[in-house]
C-alpha cells in the first residue's frame, strides 16, 4: 500500500510541475508572442500606451487619443501614408509599419505576467514611438503629382534602402477603419473594384514594358558586348517561328535604318534592336539577368511584398517569339514598383541594391535605439556593367525618351517604359536615379493604363514628369 501511494503522490507532484511549468512558459516566454501574433484578433482590442509612428521629419502620422473614455488609433494625415504606415484596427488586423512593429508600438496588458513583474521590480514596459524613413515632404509631392491616376510611386535613398516616398493609387483614409462605422467602411473598401486596400508598390506586378530594356542591355554587357556594340536598326523584326512582327514606337528604323549601337538603342529605346538582342543572347542570359537583379525573389523588408517573374529559360528556349517580346518587357514579364527602383538604385551606385529601410529609429523611454541598420541586399550586376548603364540611363534623360524627367544642373539618369495591355491603354513607367550634393535617390514610377491606346511612346510623357517633380522636390530640399 505504501508503495502505491508512494508512486500516486510522486505522480502527482510530476503532473503539477509540468502543469506550473507549462503555465509559466506560456504566459512568460510564449506569452508575448501571442499577443503580438497578427492572427490574434485580440492584440487590437485596445489602445493603452500604444506609440507614436513619426516621419523622419517629425510629422506625427499614427497616434492614439482618448474618446469618450476609450483610446482610440487616429491618422492625422489621413490617406497620405496609409499604404506604408498602415493601420491598426480590431476588426481588420494591423497593416504596413504598424503591423510590422506591433510588438514595439503597443505596451502589454495590465494583467500580463510580463506587465506585472515589470512594476514588481520597478521597470514597468512602456509603449515605444517609431520614426520611420519617409519624408512628410516629398509622400505629399509624390501624392500630388500621381494624383487620381492609380499606379504608384517609391522613392528610396540608392545607398542605404531608406523609403523616403511610398505611394499606392487609389489609397484610401485609415481613419475610418478605427472610427464608430468601421464594419461597414471596412466592407466598402473590400468591395472597391479599384482596390484601394492593395499597396501596389508592392503588391502588384506589371508588364514593365521597355523598363526591362535595361536588365537586356546588362545581359548583353555581361556576355561582353559594349555600348559601342552595333545591333541591327530595322522597322521591324519577325522572330524565328512566327509571322508577327515586332515594330517600334514611331513607324521605321529607330535611326538610320542600318546599324545602332546597345547605347543608342537604349536612349532612344529600340524595339526591334532589343528584341533581336535579346533571341541573340539566348533564353539563358537573359533569364540569368533577371533573377540576378532580383526577378523571382521577394524584396527583403519588413512589410510583406511578392517577387517579380520571368519564364523559366526552358520555357523560352522552346518559344523564340516569346523570348523577343520578354527582352522588350512584354508577353508574361511581370515586375513590381520596388523591384524596379532597386533596379535604378543597383545601376546608380556601383551594382549593388539595398534592403529597404522604413524604420530609421525606435524611441523608448526618451531614448533612442537604431532600429534595423542600412544593409545591402544583392549584388544585380558588376561595378562595370553598372558604370556603362549608369552612363546610358544618363543619355537617356538628356537625349533620349526620359528628357522630361531632367532637372537642369542635376545629374538624372533613367529608363521610360511603355506596356501594351490587350483592349486598354497602355501601362506607363519610369526609372531612374538622381545625385545632388553627395546623395543619390532612385525613384520608380507606374501609371496604370496611364498610355494612350496604341501609342508605345508616352512613358516619357506621362511616367517621367511625376518622378521630374519628385526628384526637383528632392534636390531642392537638399539645398
Amino acid at each position: 500500500m505504501n508503495r502505491s501511494i508512494r508512486t500516486v503522490a510522486i505522480g502527482t507532484v510530476l503532473a503539477i510541475g509540468i502543469v506550473a511549468l507549462a503555465t509559466v512558459w506560456h504566459q512568460a516566454l510564449a506569452g508575448p508572442g501571442y499577443r503580438t501574433d497578427l492572427r490574434n484578433p485580440r492584440r487590437l482590442a485596445t489602445f493603452e500606451d500604444r506609440g507614436e509612428i513619426l516621419t523622419s521629419d517629425g510629422v506625427v502620422v499614427a497616434d492614439s487619443v482618448d474618446v469618450d473614455g476609450s483610446a482610440r488609433r487616429v491618422y492625422p494625415e489621413a490617406s497620405l501614408f496609409a499604404h506604408p504606415v498602415g493601420h491598426a484596427a480590431g476588426l481588420f488586423g494591423a497593416t504596413g509599419v504598424e503591423g510590422s512593429n506591433d510588438g514595439v508600438l503597443r505596451t502589454p496588458a495590465p494583467g500580463a505576467l510580463e506587465s506585472v513583474l515589470g512594476r514588481v521590480f520597478g521597470n514597468p514596459p512602456a509603449a515605444a514611438d517609431v520614426i520611420t524613413t519617409l519624408d512628410a515632404r516629398l509622400q505629399a509631392v509624390a501624392a500630388d503629382a500621381l494624383g487620381d491616376q492609380r499606379g504608384a510611386v517609391v522613392l528610396l535613398d540608392a545607398v542605404r534602402g531608406d523609403v523616403l516616398a511610398w505611394v499606392s493609387s487609389p489609397t484610401y483614409d485609415p481613419n475610418v477603419l478605427t472610427g464608430p462605422e468601421a464594419l461597414a467602411a471596412g466592407a466598402a473598401l473590400n468591395a472597391d473594384e479599384a482596390r484601394p486596400l492593395v499597396d501596389r508598390a508592392r503588391l502588384e506586378r506589371y508588364a514593365p514594358g521597355s523598363v526591362f530594356k535595361v536588365v537586356v542591355a546588362a545581359a548583353a554587357l555581361e556576355a561582353g558586348l559594349t555600348p559601342d556594340s552595333l545591333l541591327e536598326d530595322a522597322a521591324e523584326y519577325v522572330a524565328p517561328g512566327t509571322e508577327t512582327p515586332i515594330r517600334n514606337a514611331v513607324e521605321g528604323p529607330c535611326l538610320s535604318g542600318d546599324t545602332i549601337t546597345l547605347a543608342e538603342a537604349l536612349v532612344v529605346s529600340c524595339n526591334t534592336a532589343f528584341a533581336s538582342l535579346g533571341v541573340e543572347l539566348g533564353a539563358a542570359a537573359v533569364t540569368s539577368a533577371a533573377t540576378d537583379t532580383g526577378f523571382g525573389d521577394v524584396p527583403p523588408m519588413e512589410l510583406d511584398a511578392i517577387p517579380s517573374v520571368i519564364p523559366p529559360a526552358a520555357d523560352l528556349a522552346a518559344d523564340v517569339p516569346a523570348l523577343a517580346q520578354s527582352a522588350i518587357g512584354g508577353r508574361d514579364v511581370r515586375a513590381t514598383p520596388v523591384q524596379m527602383a532597386l533596379l535604378a538604385a543597383a545601376v546608380a551606385t556601383d551594382g549593388t541594391a539595398p534592403r529597404p529601410r522604413f524604420v530609421a529609429d525606435v524611441v523608448e523611454g526618451g531614448s533612442a535605439r537604431a532600429a534595423e541598420p542600412p544593409r545591402e541586399w544583392r549584388r544585380m550586376v558588376s561595378a562595370a556593367v553598372a558604370a556603362d548603364l549608369r552612363t546610358m540611363m544618363i543619355d537617356v534623360v538628356e537625349r533620349g525618351t526620359g528628357t522630361a524627367a531632367g532637372i537642369p544642373g542635376v545629374v538624372v539618369g533613367g529608363k521610360t517604359g511603355t506596356a501594351r495591355q490587350p483592349d486598354a491603354a497602355p501601362h506607363t513607367w519610369f526609372i531612374g536615379f538622381a545625385d545632388h550634393d553627395g546623395a543619390t535617390v532612385a525613384v520608380a514610377v507606374v501609371v496604370e493604363n496611364g498610355g494612350a491606346l496604341g501609342d508605345e511612346g508616352t512613358g516619357g510623357r506621362v511616367a517621367a514628369p511625376i518622378a521630374h517633380d519628385l526628384l526637383t522636390a528632392w534636390v531642392e530640399g537638399r539645398r
